[in-house]
Formats: C-alpha cells, sequence, structure tokens
C-alpha cells in the first residue's frame, strides 16, 4: 500500500518501501536503497543532458513488434498521459502518429531500434519526428521497479521504455539510413554465400568420396570438381543419381561464386566510396572492411582502445581473486568483428609479417599458442582502432571517419558496455610497434 505524500503533488503516492526524494531522511537511517535506485534510473533533468535536441515535455515510449506497436505517453513525473495499441499498416501506422502528435513537445522512444524496432523508427525519423533508440536491456531493468512483479506485457514494455528514456542521458538518437547501414546489409548477403557456397561444397565432397576412390582434395572449386565427375561412368543406377547430384551440386557451385565475385566488387566500390583505407591492412579485405565499418559505425562512440576491445571481445575478463591475479577468455562482445579480426591474424600468421613475429614472441615468453593468439588479436583490435581513428580525422566528413556519418550513425550494438577488464592478454600493448602492422596485403 502506498500513502499520499505531503512533499509530492497531489495525486502522486509513494511507496512505503522506497525513499521518496522530498522527504528528509530519519536519522541515523542511510539512504541505501534510495541510492541504488538512482544509479539503476538516474533522476537527471531533460533539460540538463546537453543533447543538440533536448528531451521535451512529453516521452513516448514505443514496444513494437512485427505488426503491431504499443505505446505510452509520460510526463516528466512519469504521470501516463495516454496509452494506446496501433497496427504497423499504413493506416495504423497514421493513427498511431496522430495520437503522438497531440503532444506538441514530445519525442519518441522505440525499442531496439536496430533490430525489430527498426522500421517504426526509421518510419517515424522519415517523418521528422525525433526518436531515441532503447536497448532491451535498459528497459528490462526498468521493468523490475514496476508493479505488478515486473511481468512483462506490451504496456509494460512501453512503459519501461518511456521511463528509460526520461532518466538516460546517453541515448542514441535515430537518424536515417546511412552508407554503414548500405554495408551491413552487403556484408550479410556475402556472408549468406559464404556459408552457401560451404554447404555446396560439403554435399559435393560427400558424393564425390562414393563415386571416387579416395574423394576429392579438401579445397575444391568447380572447375576441379567437374573434371574430376568426367572421369566417372557409373552404370549402375545408384551411382547414376550420385552422379547427376554431384553435377547439379557444381552448377549451383558455379553460380554462386558469381555472385559471390559481384558482391566483392560491389563491397570494394562501396569501402573505397567511404575513403576508408582498412583495407590496406593485411588481412582485411572488402568483406572484413565491410563488416568493420558496417558494425562500428561511428568509431568516436569509444574512449578508447581499451573501450573498443571490450566491445569486440578481445579484452579480457578480470577473474582475479585474492593475491592470484589472473584473466579469462571474453565470450562476450560484438562476434562478428571477433570474427574478422580472428581472420586477419590467421592470415598474418601465415605471411612473414610483423604480426607473425608478434605471436612468435609471445610463444619465447612462455605463453601458449591460444595466449598468444588472443595476444595477437588483441593488439589487431588496436591497429584497427588507430587507423579507423586516423581516417575520422583526416577525411573530416564525420566523426566516423565515412561519408555521411554523425555522432548518431546507426550501427549494431549501440551501447558498447562490455563487462571486462578492459585490458591486453596475457600482457599489455605497447604504444609502439618496431615495424608497424599497417603492411598492403
Amino acid at each position: 500500500m502506498g500513502s499520499l505524500c505531503r512533499g509530492c503533488p497531489p495525486q502522486v503516492w509513494c511507496d512505503s518501501l522506497m525513499a521518496c526524494a522530498c522527504r528528509s531522511p530519519r536519522r541515523g537511517v542511510a539512504q541505501e536503497g534510495y541510492a541504488q535506485l538512482k544509479v539503476a534510473l538516474p533522476s537527471r533533468r531533460p533539460s540538463d543532458r546537453g543533447r543538440g535536441n533536448q528531451m521535451g515535455q512529453v516521452v513516448i515510449g514505443v514496444d513494437p513488434h512485427k505488426r503491431s506497436a504499443t505505446i505510452e505517453v509520460i510526463d516528466q513525473r512519469e504521470r501516463v498521459l495516454g496509452k494506446g495499441r496501433f497496427g504497423t499498416d499504413t493506416d495504423g501506422y497514421q493513427a498511431m502518429l496522430a495520437a503522438g502528435r497531440e503532444h506538441t513537445d514530445r519525442i519518441w522512444a522505440v525499442e531496439g531500434c536496430s533490430g525489430i524496432g527498426r522500421h517504426v523508427a526509421q518510419r517515424l525519423v522519415a517523418d521528422g519526428e525525433t526518436v531515441l533508440d532503447v536497448p532491451a536491456k535498459l528497459s528490462a531493468r526498468a521493468r523490475v521497479f514496476s508493479t505488478g512483479q515486473g511481468r512483462k506485457t506490451d504496456p509494460v514494455d512501453a512503459h519501461s521504455v518511456a521511463v528509460v528514456a526520461l532518466r538516460t542521458s546517453d541515448l542514441r538518437q535515430v537518424v536515417v539510413d546511412d552508407t554503414t547501414v548500405a554495408l551491413r546489409l552487403l556484408v550479410d548477403r556475402r556472408d549468406q554465400l559464404g556459408r552457401a557456397r560451404t554447404e555446396a561444397v560439403s554435399r559435393l565432397h560427400h558424393l564425390l568420396l562414393e563415386l571416387v576412390p579416395g574423394g576429392a582434395k579438401k579445397f575444391l572449386s568447380a572447375q576441379q570438381a567437374r573434371a574430376l565427375l568426367n572421369t566417372v561412368r557409373p552404370r549402375d543406377v545408384v551411382g547414376k543419381t550420385r552422379r547427376w547430384l554431384a553435377s547439379e551440386l557444381i552448377h549451383e557451385l558455379v553460380t554462386i561464386d558469381k555472385k559471390i565475385k559481384v558482391a566483392n566488387a560491389e563491397l570494394t566500390e562501396l569501402v573505397d566510396s567511404t575513403g576508408s583505407r582498412l583495407r590496406t591492412l593485411h588481412g582485411i579485405g572488402p568483406s572484413g572492411a565491410a563488416r568493420l565499418i558496417g558494425d562500428i559505425g561511428d568509431v568516436s562512440r569509444f574512449t578508447g582502445r581499451g573501450h573498443f576491445a571490450s566491445w569486440n571481445g578481445t579484452a579480457p575478463i578480470d577473474a582475479s581473486s585474492g593475491d592470484q591475479n589472473r584473466h579469462r577468455l571474453s565470450r562476450a562482445g560484438n562476434r562478428r568483428i571477433n570474427r574478422v579480426l580472428h581472420i586477419m591474424a590467421v592470415v598474418q600468421l601465415r605471411n612473414d609479417t610483423e604480426g607473425r613475429r608478434y605471436y612468435r614472441r609471445k610463444l619465447a615468453e612462455g605463453k601458449t599458442t591460444m595466449e598468444a593468439m588472443r595476444a595477437l588479436k588483441r593488439r589487431l583490435s588496436d591497429v584497427v582502432y588507430r587507423l579507423m581513428t586516423a581516417d575520422a580525422k583526416r577525411l573530416r566528413t564525420g566523426p566516423g571517419g565515412q561519408v555521411g556519418a554523425t555522432l548518431q550513425s546507426g550501427a549494431a550494438d549501440p551501447n558498447p558496455k562490455a563487462d571486462t577488464s578492459e585490458k591486453s592478454l596475457p600482457g599489455p600493448a605497447e604504444d609502439h610497434l618496431r615495424t608497424p602492422l599497417l603492411t598492403a596485403s
């Protein structure tokens, strides 16, 4: 049960289990619970945020779905001014927009603007609305403080999204999709083609093993597979069926290879149009460069190379206890960027590069092969961060270093807050290299 607080405005009820901001604490009683609440949801005034577009008097929280969206309108005191559920078709969206525009000074807060909320957020931005991206993790934390034992429903989610937008000062403002989004779309398509090729080659190997004694070699091209298949003339119905299926797979492989060639050319052209020099790094091709630019977006959102390494998962997790000081492998962070750095490390180890010499020095220091590889990936993370930061300063077209990038550039994982020590493993990376790793591939 709540009680009406004398210091609060009328119709505002305070929970007896939580300290009220308008009441002074009793003598000798610490405000620990209230302090924890302020840490989770800081009660900073929207006007003190320092954002270019300051928070308005009304926040519209949106819980988006594929075919519907639930909204709740609150003011600066978290009083509910309106709520509703609308479809995401043309009529439903226009009704939702009209309901929001009943409030002159407004701002929209959409959950998951890099995922399921993208279609709603982009339509609102295109209509001239101010939209903030609320990560699902933050809205889930805010839901803990709601009534109803934190049950997850669409109205509760919309309220949590609005509260997070009201109380959080560093949310990303959504902007119209730019070059980084196009790069992400193209590199996703390129990765799908790569997986399709791997599956086709695997099935082809299985058939050739039944047709040719010993099968085919591991790395198989369509031309090599066709030449090998031409040496086989089975007479039984099973052998003929296997040969026909293998011929179909070879035809599919040729088609996939052509699509991969076109995709690589498109990625190369688009990456070069951004002015990025990532492709000059040994081990970074058009697909890797596009993934780095597309997923990272605005590189200035990282406070330093340690922050960037924490976000991509190359920084270890501090697992120290007492006098024992150790770190363990981090499996958090952006795994797509981590994969790009891993491929970059493997390519450098196959060639005479500074990366391979650095790896061998770590082995000479007594590190295991896995620890040396992790240290190399951490070093390469610093190299990528330095180059992207230098590109941003050189191009002067935006903080992200690519054409059209701004402080609010859309990028996957907008809040890089991985829980790691942001240190190197197994030793800190030096600020200088005896031979720079920025060698042309």
